[in-house]
């Protein structure tokens, strides 16, 4: 019985010996670790902290010649002037519109795909599978959006299709649709790696000890693997939201029609290099548009560490 419990004892003797002897090269190379560490801590400082002293300009008239310790300072001002505007709640309503129902349409196509992808057997069909719908994610934004335009466009396929002459791009009710379908088109199979991911967490002894237990397949759907990827789901659902909600290029080659900017493409009416601008209302209505991600963020970070951590653990 002796040399049982010595065994675990110098096990965790080992350990801690390693974890002293790593600590002690550390302390006698720290200018090495320094080194290495400097530029990225210089890096985060000066492109993500230092930037956010901008905020400031919000609640100023800046001026840039002024610069910010020198603008005069006007309060919530800026913000109240949106707040109060039919434009600003008309471009707000319209980014809400747009993160819902890209969520509501795109969501559930990602999940299905990895559902189909994991009853595939075969590696090799598996991987030409993937790769297929895996390939407009890697195809530039610019080309995906010309394609559209060319499909939709009053020569293109789909009026060849209807034996219609309609200019699809034009039609400001037709925005919501062709952004949300192009959307899907270019994001759903790369999305899909992540439910994939969390579906492997499901071993095959969990699924036939389910099966002998007089377990259905709609029940092993819904009782095992939707609860295995219910993690991965919300962390996809908003970053999705976020996606949408801060997406400018997309947009700003589909609207035809300022009733339908969002957000990203009105806070361009703020910088005009040919007149004054605006710098106070940009930082303001900037502000004002990331609070709902912020709320959404912080609401629900414990499952974007979950979804995380789940898409990191093999079964």
């Amino acid at each position: 019985m002796k040399p049982k419990s010595v065994a675990p004892q110098s096990a965790v003797m080992a350990v801690d010996r390693k974890l002293h002897n790593t600590w002690v090269y550390i302390k006698r190379h720290w200018q090495l670790y320094l080194l290495f560490l400097m530029p990225a801590v210089l890096l985060t400082l000066v492109f993500r902290y230092i930037p956010m002293g901008g905020v400031l300009i919000a609640f100023q008239k800046y001026n840039p010649f002024k610069g910010i310790w020198g603008s005069e300072w006007v309060g919530f001002k800026n913000f109240s002037r949106f707040l109060s505007s039919p434009d600003f709640m008309r471009y707000l309503i319209n980014t809400l519109k747009l993160s819902v129902y890209g969520l509501l349409w795109g969501f559930p196509i990602p999940i299905l795909l990895a559902f189909l992808l994991n009853r595939i057997k075969s590696n090799k069909i598996k991987q030409k599978v993937q790769l297929v719908l895996y390939m407009p994610n890697f195809i530039s934004v610019i080309v995906l959006c010309g394609i559209v335009r060319v499909l939709l466009s009053v020569t293109g396929p789909v009026n060849g299709l209807f034996h219609t002459g309609i200019n699809f791009m034009t039609l400001p009710e037709a925005f919501r649709p062709i952004y949300i379908i192009s959307g899907i088109w270019q994001g759903a199979g790369w999305s899909s790696i992540m439910y994939t991911a969390a579906l492997s967490n499901a071993s095959q002894e969990l699924k036939e000890a389910a099966m002998l237990d007089g377990c259905s397949k709609p029940g092993i759907l819904f009782k095992i693997m939707i609860p295995i990827v219910k993690p991965a789901i919300v962390t996809a659902a908003i970053f999705a939201f976020y996606w949408i909600w801060q997406d400018f290029f997309q947009p700003l080659i589909f609207v035809s029609s300022p009733k339908n900017y969002t957000i990203p493409l009105a806070l361009k009416l703020y910088t005009d290099p040919n007149s004054y601008n605006n710098y106070g209302g940009l930082f303001a209505m900037s502000v004002l548009s990331l609070l709902p991600v912020i709320i959404v963020f912080i609401a629900f970070q414990k499952y974007i560490v979950e979804g995380i951590a789940t898409d990191g653990i093999k079964g």
